[in-house]
């Protein structure tokens, strides 16, 4: 008796074993596979094997035991470079609302980390909706409101974080004002900000002196600025109006910053200077409302970029209402409406984000090694009528209905 319960709990494991490794290796056939890394493929087939990519292209062997999905067009996941989800809430209420720290309007220590609420229902809706890769953090409204992070939005949570500390958040332009006493004017803030800089850039002189005892106590705010001007973090300056986002190349080429301009809603003012400065853009949802420093925003703006060399990625970003976060899908959708193409589109919120947040090497687009990251669609990804039926993430599951 006890030999057949030894050999039943056997039997069982082999096929427990057998079913995880069914789960763990899966193959994703497309009508239209877009790998981002080059044409399109016609009726291709994606292998996934232990959370990676094993093979792309056509006519490819279907391994035996191989889990098969198929859809109408297949895309890597999508990569939101800029949004507020996990730290900002879907119920508007204070409880949930930990993107802006309104004491002081320079603080560049406040981590992403400390904040994002894994548990939070927006993550769970933009992952339904194909978003795999967040860069996550503290939102516009202050001169330095804080950090972001990147993090698959995979149930697994934080067990999925991919970078803790990634970019420092600016803001430029006068909305600060409404959020602090000083600055009240692009003027004022820029002095502050370029006050602040050149502290740590002498606090960093001292930090280096050979004498241990000549050194200062260490100071949490100064060091996170050093590593923005050893360009260990990008500057995510959040500029709309023209006269801030030329502040904000100004500024970045005086102190050497890797300058990432966000927001930008009148960048299609300055493409030629954009371009000289030779810094990426991650533009304003297409749906924001036309207000304050945005209000002379466009829906043509992507499209103007794309065309003219700029790199540019599409976010969901923060808006001051309900919801709190838009779905990047969408906002490339409106902007092939207003003159991107297909393929413009599609870069702007897969390859092209991942490599202005440094993980173009996991994420991005669909080639062997990288991260099993995958969006299955039943028609034109940019079309209304389509719809995402599966999302796949580190070669999981983690979405099947069709939205």
């Amino acid at each position: 008796m006890k030999r057949h319960i030894q050999l039943a709990a056997i039997l069982a494991g082999a096929a427990l074993l057998s079913v995880q490794q069914a789960v763990a290796q899966i193959a994703v056939k497309g009508e239209t596979v877009y790998t981002m890394a080059g044409e399109p493929i016609k009726n291709g087939v994606v292998l996934l094997k232990d959370g990676k990519i094993e093979a792309v292209g056509t006519n490819l062997q279907v391994p035996q035991h191989y889990q098969v999905y198929s859809a109408k067009v297949v895309t890597p996941g999508l990569v939101d470079a800029h949004t507020s989800v996990g730290l900002a809430g879907v119920y508007n209420v204070p409880f949930d609302q930990q993107q802006l720290e309104t004491t002081a309007p320079i603080q560049p220590e406040l981590r992403a980390l400390d904040s994002y609420n894994p548990n939070e229902e927006l993550i769970e809706w933009v992952r339904s909706y194909g978003v795999t890769t967040i860069n996550t953090g503290h939102g516009p409204g202050a001169l330095i409101s804080g950090q972001t992070m990147t993090i698959k939005t995979a149930p697994e949570g934080f067990a999925t974080l991919m970078d803790t500390t990634n970019m420092v958040a600016f803001t430029m332009g006068a909305t600060v004002g409404q959020n602090y006493n000083s600055p009240k004017t692009s003027a004022k803030g820029m002095a502050m900000l370029r006050a602040e800089l050149q502290a740590a850039q002498a606090y960093a002189k001292k930090m280096a002196n050979t004498d241990a005892s000549k050194r200062p106590d260490r100071n949490l705010k100064m060091d996170y600025l050093v590593d923005a001007l050893n360009r260990k973090y990008k500057a995510l300056i959040t500029a709309n109006q023209s006269q801030d986002i030329m502040a904000a190349l100004r500024l970045a080429k005086e102190f050497n910053l890797d300058l990432v301009l966000d927001g930008a809603a009148e960048a299609y003012l300055l493409i030629d200077e954009i371009k000289a400065a030779g810094v990426p853009v991650i533009v304003h949802p297409t749906m924001a409302r036309a207000t304050g420093d945005s209000k002379n925003m466009s829906f043509e703006t992507a499209g103007a970029l794309a065309r003219a060399g700029v790199p540019v990625a599409i976010q969901s970003g923060f808006e001051q209402y309900v919801p709190r976060a838009r779905v990047i899908l969408f906002e490339a959708s409106v902007a092939v409406a207003n003159g991107m193409t297909t393929d413009q589109a599609l870069a702007a919120i897969t390859s092209t984000p991942a490599k202005i947040i440094g993980l173009d090497d996991r994420v991005g687009t669909l080639e062997k090694g990288k991260d099993a990251d995958l969006v299955l669609f039943d028609g034109d990804p940019f079309e209304y009528t389509s719809h995402v039926c599966a999302v796949v993430i580190d070669g999981k599951i983690v979405s099947e209905e069709c939205k």
